[in-house]
Formats: structure tokens, C-alpha cells, sequence
């Protein structure tokens, strides 16, 4: 790779859509065009995240030497459609295919819409979706021999991608489960039959599912949920699944996603604003199970094949964390690794990877832990949005030592430093903090804070070396991608952060992932004897987490969060009324 080579991975065409920079092989900024516009999995074009990854970068467009694409549209010409039928998927037929590119209605011309957005007349290199996943995952591992896998609702025309990596080299050797055979796309599915936005609220419906008992009988009939869901999605051979698409509606009609046999046999669609009854928990409980069911034995038939201790987890159905704990739980691999951007947002990294290994055929996995490349503000810009609010403040030497007294105190905190996060996950610069305890600050925080349904659970940040202390886990999880059991004679110390089944979706910190998050949890270990901090996303339901100042502060003075940390400076709501 030439010094200072410089590539701008952009993910554009799908949901999610955003943009980093890779200089000589190391990023140097991540951003999400959500964050820039408010509006969450937004599919506009990421000119924002675009503009900030440069000023972030302090270059200009003229100085990219090439701009790599993590989709390429070339697959989905009709001409193209002989290229990307798997041989084992004889049942995908060409009117299939014309179908989809009905449903997608999907602009082809990327390139030159691309260079007449940024006038940039250098090198575009488009790439395979899940490639871009699989890329994404395995390179920031840090992993030499891994199997790394991906599954999301689609790429192209994939839903899934399977392959083996060593020594810096991915070899796929699965490219089944194509359209409409998609894990992400039933998960979705269903998700709207439950009342909530596909390809958004999925994680709503991990939450429910543990309410619910996959065992019952469905609400007109003999069979159970449990039976009913094997049905509708089925193992075929080692590493493929079927959906038998009776119950689905996503291939044929856009947007209507379920078919009538699935409201006959399950009920209604429940209305967003409806009562979540037993049967919607039922649903939830058998989707997230079969979910894992497929997945796990998928998983075991690959660790048979190619024997391999790692994993790495990559696309959007690696954001669900019950299914990531349960692959931990089931033993099948040593460590595993879940890209902290597993969704479509992470896939830009991915074609940054792909493009640095075309120029530097020698390039190894290396571990990276650095996913806070996206807005920062100095305290000067910080100040200033403050006087303009006119909000009282203080500018605080011992901030760590002075907000751990305020979470003592059972205090809820907006805590905003550094560079935003990159992905889903707060992890310490753009977090909503409290203590672990009551129980009821979970009610409080559901209720009063982030607006949202009260059966959702919050997430225990922790001090790395303890997390096996309080959870059944015996590895690091920094990016809040891992739920584990938390140990029972630690239940009512954190039951906060304890889901229903007993489970919590952890963060471990520790120096090297976030030094002044860590010191924050050390001064609240210091002040209570508990090394465990609630840490839930600096926003509202429906909103991006915060980017900016003025985001923080519009939603500190919208909510009932009690004090601000914003940079060196402290506001207090208290203060604010006098």
C-alpha cells in the first residue's frame, strides 16, 4: 500500500447509510448521516457524514485516491442474474429476481450519481454487500484463523455470506440463503406484525420475547407457537434454510410483509399504539428462538466442517444479543467477535478493508478497538451552544470524581464526551447514565427519560476484570453485543440492568477501550463498592443518539435527565429553574 494512501468507504443504497476514512491502512473517521439529520436508518445519501469524515480527516475530496462502495447494483442487472443464482438455490427462478428488482426499485447509475455529488473524478470500486460484512468483522478482530459469518435481510441478492479466514485471506465457502430465504427479512416481518417499524425495532422484539412461552397454543388451533415457527422456517442440509413463503408476503408486495395465512393463524396486526397482549409475547418468543435454533445448529455443522476456534458475527441479525450470548453460552467456539457496526452502517468499514487488502495483498487482522471516530466538539464550541441556550454551568477539574457522587445519589446523567460512537451502542461518549439500583430506575428511566416501552431493559457498563464476578462470561464484550446470566447472588445489587429471564446485554471497559468512561466507573466503584453503571443511548425513542451539543442539550432540557457532563463543563437541571 502506497504511503498515505487515502479511501472514503461510503454505504449508500440501502438503510443505514454512512462513510469513513481509511488512511494508510488505519480509520480515521466514522459517521452515520442519521446522526447529521435526525432521522434514524435513514437511506439518504451520507453527504453529512461524508463532509465530517473529511473535516475530521482535515482533507478535501481532490485528496481521496479512491472511493470504494460497500453495494454493488451491477449484480441485480437481469443480465447479471446467471452470476449470482447459487447452484443450490435451483428453486430461486428468474421471475424471482425481476421481482425483487420491482420491489427495490433500485437506481443502477451509483457511479456517475456519485461523482456528480462530490465532483470527485479519482477511482470507484464497488463491492459485494456481505463481503463488506464479513470484512468488516474478521479484519478489527484481531483473529488469524477464523469462521466469519454474516446475516442480515439482503444485499443484493444474498441474505447470508459463510467463510473461513487465515493469515488475512477470506474464503467463502457458503453463498446460500438468497432472497426471500432471510433470516433478517422474517425478523422484520414479524416485527411489523407486532406493531413496530421493520428494519428498526427489531431489538424491541428481543426484548419481548423473554415474556413470552413459545409452548403455548396459538389462539385458534392445536399447534403450538413453537411448532408453528418450525413451519415457517426450516434447516435444509448443513448450512441453508428455508421460509416457506405461504406465511410471508415480503417477496411479492411491498411493504405488506406477512401474509393473510399468518393473520388468520397468529390474529390482527397489533396497532403501534395497542396493548401488547400474551399472544404478541408468544409471537416474540418463538420468532428469537427458532431465530437461534437455526443459527446454533448452522454454527455446529460449520465448527465440524473446519474445526475453527473463533467467530466473527457481522450483519444486522449479529446486533441481537440473546442470540450472540446464546452462541457464547452453547460453548461451540472459544471467542467470538461482533462487529460493533453490524448493520448496514459497519459495511463501509468493510469496503475500506476490501480495498486495502487489494493494495496490500499482505494485510493481517489486527485488533482494533476504536469506534469513537465520529463527531467531536472542543470545549470552546461546547461553551458556546450553552451560552446560547443560556443554561447555568460550572466547568468541573474533577468531573469523574464529582458525577460519580451525583449517581450515588441516584442521580440520571447526560453524558456526552469525546468522539460519538460509531454503530447502535452507546459505550461511554454519547450515553444516558445511572446506578444500577433501584429496581425501579429502570421504570423511571423508561418512563421519564427515553419515553419508550416499560418492558424494555437497560445495559450494565462494568470494569472489565469483574464482569465474570457478576456475569456467567469469560470473555470481554465491549461493544454491548454479548447478553450473558447475571451470577444470582448479584441480582439485587445491579437489578436495574437484570432483565426478566435474568440476563443483561453487558459493556465490559476497560484503559484501552474508553479511558474517561473507565475512570467514571472507577470513581462510582470507589464511592458505592459496585463496579457496574447503567448505560443506555443519550436519546429519545425514535431518535439518533445525540452528535452534537445542541443535541445534548435540546434532549437534557426536554426529559427528565438531572445533570449534564458535557466536555469539561457540567449543567445541572436544578439550577436551570432558579
Amino acid at each position: 500500500m502506497s504511503e498515505n494512501l487515502k479511501i472514503l468507504g461510503i454505504n449508500y443504497g440501502g438503510h443505514d447509510t454512512s462513510a469513513c476514512i481509511m488512511i494508510n491502512g488505519k480509520f480515521v473517521a466514522l459517521c452515520e448521516e442519521e446522526r447529521y439529520i435526525g432521522k434514524k436508518h435513514t437511506r439518504n445519501f451520507p453527504e453529512n457524514a461524508i463532509a465530517d469524515c473529511l473535516k475530521k480527516a482535515s482533507i478535501s475530496i481532490d485528496q481521496i485516491d479512491e472511493i470504494t462502495l460497500s453495494y454493488n447494483p451491477e449484480m441485480l442487472k437481469i443480465e447479471n442474474f446467471d452470476q449470482i443464482i447459487s447452484p443450490n438455490r435451483k428453486n430461486l427462478k428468474i421471475g424471482d429476481l425481476k421481482k425483487l428488482v420491482q420491489l427495490r426499485s433500485q437506481s443502477f447509475d451509483f457511479e456517475n450519481f456519485i461523482r456528480q455529488k462530490l465532483n470527485f473524478k479519482g477511482k470507484i470500486t464497488p463491492n459485494l454487500h456481505h463481503l463488506c460484512h464479513l470484512a468488516s468483522c474478521y479484519y478489527p478482530s484481531g483473529f488469524n484463523d477464523a469462521l466469519v459469518v454474516s446475516h442480515d435481510g439482503i444485499g443484493e441478492i444474498d441474505c447470508s455470506l459463510m467463510a473461513t479466514a487465515k493469515d488475512g485471506k477470506i474464503s467463502i465457502f457458503h453463498h446460500g440463503n438468497q432472497w426471500p430465504n432471510s433470516l433478517g427479512l422474517l425478523y422484520a416481518a414479524v416485527t411489523h406484525y407486532l406493531g413496530w417499524k421493520y428494519n428498526s425495532d427489531e431489538g424491541i422484539v428481543m426484548g419481548l420475547a423473554p415474556y413470552g412461552d413459545d409452548t403455548q397454543l396459538i389462539p385458534a388451533g392445536k399447534k403450538t407457537f413453537k411448532e408453528i415457527f418450525k413451519d415457517i422456517v426450516y434447516p435444509v442440509g448443513d448450512f441453508d434454510y428455508e421460509i416457506d413463503r405461504s406465511w410471508i408476503a415480503f417477496h411479492d408486495v411491498r411493504d405488506k410483509w406477512i401474509s393473510e395465512k399468518f393473520v388468520q393463524t397468529f390474529g390482527p396486526k397489533r396497532n403501534p399504539e395497542g396493548k401488547i397482549d400474551e399472544h404478541h409475547k408468544h409471537v416474540a418468543c418463538a420468532l428469537q428462538n427458532r431465530l437461534e435454533e437455526i443459527i446454533i445448529q448452522q454454527l455446529k455443522k460449520c465448527k465440524e466442517k473446519f474445526g475453527l476456534k473463533k467467530l466473527c458475527l457481522s450483519g444486522g441479525v449479529a446486533l441481537n444479543c440473546s442470540l450472540n450470548g446464546k452462541i457464547v453460552e452453547n460453548g461451540i467456539f472459544d471467542e467470538i467477535f461482533v462487529q460493533p457496526a453490524s448493520g448496514d452502517n459497519g459495511t463501509a468499514i468493510g469496503a475500506c478493508y476490501l480495498s486495502a487488502k487489494n493494495l496490500k495483498k499482505d494485510l493481517k487482522p489486527s485488533k482494533w478497538d476504536s469506534y469513537y471516530l465520529g463527531s467531536s466538539f472542543t470545549n470552546d464550541e461546547i461553551e458556546q451552544q450553552l451560552k446560547n441556550f443560556k443554561i447555568k454551568y460550572i466547568k468541573d477539574k474533577n468531573l469523574a470524581k464529582n458525577i460519580a457522587k451525583q449517581l450515588a445519589n441516584q442521580r440520571i446523567i447526560g453524558w456526552f464526551q469525546g468522539g460519538a460512537e460509531f454503530g447502535p451502542r452507546a459505550l461511554g461518549n454519547r450515553s444516558i447514565l445511572t446506578a444500577p439500583f433501584p429496581k425501579e430506575m429502570k421504570d423511571i428511566l423508561n418512563s421519564k427519560v427515553k419515553f419508550r416501552e416499560s418492558f424494555r431493559p437497560f445495559a450494565p457498563a462494568i470494569l472489565s476484570e469483574l464482569a465474570s464476578s457478576y456475569f456467567d462470561i469469560q470473555q470481554e464484550t465491549p461493544h454491548m453485543l454479548i447478553a450473558a446470566n447475571v451470577k444470582s447472588d448479584k441480582i439485587s445489587e445491579i437489578p436495574a440492568v437484570v432483565h426478566v429471564d435474568n440476563t443483561a446485554r453487558l459493556q465490559t471497559v476497560s484503559s484501552s477501550d474508553n479511558l474517561n468512561f473507565r475512570k467514571l466507573i472507577e470513581a462510582f466503584h470507589k464511592e458505592t463498592g459496585c463496579p457496574v453503571l447503567l448505560n443506555t443511548s443519550f436519546n429519545v425513542k425514535g431518535q439518533p443518539i445525540v452528535n452534537s451539543p445542541l443535541d445534548a442539550i435540546k434532549c437534557f432540557l426536554s426529559t427528565e435527565i438531572d445533570v449534564l457532563a458535557i466536555g469539561d463543563f457540567v449543567a445541572d437541571k436544578r439550577d436551570q429553574s432558579a
